[in-house]
């Protein structure tokens, strides 16, 4: 998580550097994904259905049966195993699951950084607070977990402010000149 983040925020510095108007485009991605979080309903998702896990099955061998914690294994050959009846190399089902949540934390990236970059264009204070947020509600996701249900406000409210800082971002020429 934290190479991609570091990858996605020397990017983003890059970007930042050479061309000013992409922070309005940040800033237009955040509205837009405030918007879509207030529109979308929750509901139950097919893993299946999803385009990571797709292109995976496609691409990848990938065993049905998990195998402890082992991430790669030697293909079987059985039925439902290895389709060419090799014995060949394996991903896991774990390793799938491993694949999603690296996904997953590089969407979420995608909203943070720039909202981030808002804030601040020092790569560093980018960074150096992308691992204290990630350190800090890895650690505190058991609490929130079993609390989530009393937080009925979270998604309007996270809505709104990634709507203010995008509006922040795209309105900073004129708040500078004030």
């Amino acid at each position: 998580a934290l190479v991609m983040r570091g990858v996605m925020i020397a990017a983003g510095a890059r970007l930042i550097a050479e061309f000013d108007w992409i922070l309005y485009f940040f800033g237009g991605f955040l509205i837009l994904t405030a918007l879509k979080m207030l529109v979308l309903k929750p509901g139950e998702t097919d893993l299946e259905k999803l385009v990571v896990i797709r292109l995976a099955r496609r691409f990848l061998p990938i065993s049905t049966r998990y195998h402890g914690q082992a991430f790669v294994v030697r293909g079987e050959g059985g039925e439902g195993e290895d389709p060419g009846g090799s014995r060949g190399w394996m991903f896991t089902p774990l390793a799938l699951a491993l694949l999603l949540v690296e996904t997953t934390d590089l969407v979420f990236a995608v909203d943070s950084i720039p909202a981030i970059f808002a804030i601040t264009a020092d790569p560093f204070l980018v960074f150096t607070s992308n691992v204290f947020a990630i350190l800090g509600l890895r650690a505190l996701y058991f609490a929130l977990a079993g609390m989530i249900g009393k937080f009925r406000y979270l998604k309007v409210s996270l809505a709104i402010v990634l709507m203010m800082v995008g509006g922040k971002m795209l309105a900073a020429p004129w708040l500078k000149s004030v």
